[in-house]
């Protein structure tokens, strides 16, 4: 077996297996801030709650996939503080 014969599955693989793996942008919703670098070091200590999309560390093989959950912050610095936030949206998450 040559290079060129494994080169095709293992892309595949790696393709699967990186579908699950980020924020879903399909399913982005229009009031959402993204997270961006560098993230914040220090935040204030002020309540203006937003429910947050994180990764959960799951890595899936088959659709669907629970990659990621919501969680409510105190606020859009503290969310994004947390490296495992992809974005959020105003309000605390519904329970």
């Amino acid at each position: 077996m040559n290079a060129s014969n494994l080169a095709g599955p293992s892309l595949g693989l790696i393709l699967l297996l990186g579908g699950c793996a980020g924020a879903q942008p399909g399913r982005v919703p229009a009031t959402a801030a993204e997270c961006v670098e560098p993230r914040p070091q220090i935040c204030t200590m002020d309540y203006n709650p937003v429910c947050a999309t994180r990764d959960t560390g799951v890595r899936c093989v088959t659709t669907p996939c629970d990659s990621t959950e919501l969680a409510t912050y105190a606020n859009a610095c503290g969310a994004c503080a947390d490296d495992r936030v992809y974005y959020h949206v105003p309000g605390a998450c519904p329970e």
